[in-house]
């Protein structure tokens, strides 16, 4: 394998023509800060450009996908520390939605909030039976992003939905396959092989077809309508009271306690 480009936290690598993009802050469950949505949204704009990559795979070191947006981060946006508009999560979920080579990924463990979102603009998922696939994002008082109001629905239903939005449940591994959110779920420890194999297959075949068939399975231009709205919504809602209480109770390790903003 050729290193393409690594920083502290997230690692981009050439596997042939498979570009390896991995969340390396294992540490801390790989939750992922401005830095790393720069350089994730950075990899994947250059993916498009590269005509020497076919095929794109996600993954992520030690024992979780991603447990989410870094929480500090956020915070400091819901506290008036941070003016939302200068993160760079927008870029990552734009890149995301406009992908056009095929995005393979591989999700062991926990894949929370966009963690989860992520993999519904990925094109061939593998995950673990024990993985633990979540959106839990009315705990912190904000709404869904990346389109996943749309395109979760679409996957697994409205009840579903709803509940992995609102009340926080979460879905194994076996459950995402079985509705759809993933290819296969596999032990833990053969997740990262068959997502590769699957890329270095899609690698092989002709890329302006699989080019093609992505646009012709995606409305792009809807994709991108409720891309825009939910950013509205979930910058409005992550400057709110209620989310300043819900980041003021993380920081404090209490229960929230919204029925007082009522």
């Amino acid at each position: 394998m050729e290193g393409e480009g690594v920083s502290e936290h997230f690692k981009a690598e050439r596997d042939g023509a498979v570009l390896v993009l991995t969340l390396n802050r294992p540490e801390k469950k790989n939750a992922i800060t401005d830095a790393m949505y720069a350089a994730f949204a950075d990899a994947l704009d250059e993916a498009g450009r590269d005509s020497a990559v076919r095929a794109v795979l996600i993954r992520a070191e030690g024992d979780s996908f991603s447990a989410g947006n870094d929480i500090g981060e956020f915070a400091a946006v819901a506290t008036g520390a941070r003016r939302a508009e200068t993160m760079a999560v927008a870029r990552l979920i734009r890149a995301l939605a406009t992908a056009e080579k095929p995005l393979v990924a591989a999700v062991r463990g926990q894949a929370v909030g966009i963690g989860t979102t992520m993999l519904l603009h990925c094109d061939l998922v593998y995950v673990a039976e024990d993985a633990r696939l979540a959106a839990p994002f009315a705990d912190l008082a904000l709404t869904p992003e990346a389109a996943s109001s749309l395109l979760l629905p679409l996957r697994i239903g409205h009840p579903r939905a709803f509940a992995m939005f609102a009340l926080g449940e979460a879905l194994d591994g076996r459950a995402a396959a079985a509705l759809g959110l993933a290819n296969a779920a596999l032990p833990a420890a053969e997740v990262d092989a068959r997502a590769r194999e699957a890329a270095q297959a899609l690698a092989r075949r002709p890329t302006g077809a699989l080019i093609q068939t992505k646009r012709l399975m995606r409305d792009a231009e809807a994709i991108w309508t409720v891309i825009e709205a939910e950013a509205g919504v979930f910058y409005q809602r992550l400057q709110s009271p209620e989310a300043r209480e819900a980041f003021t109770a993380f920081a404090e390790r209490r229960p929230p306690d919204f029925t007082k903003l009522d």
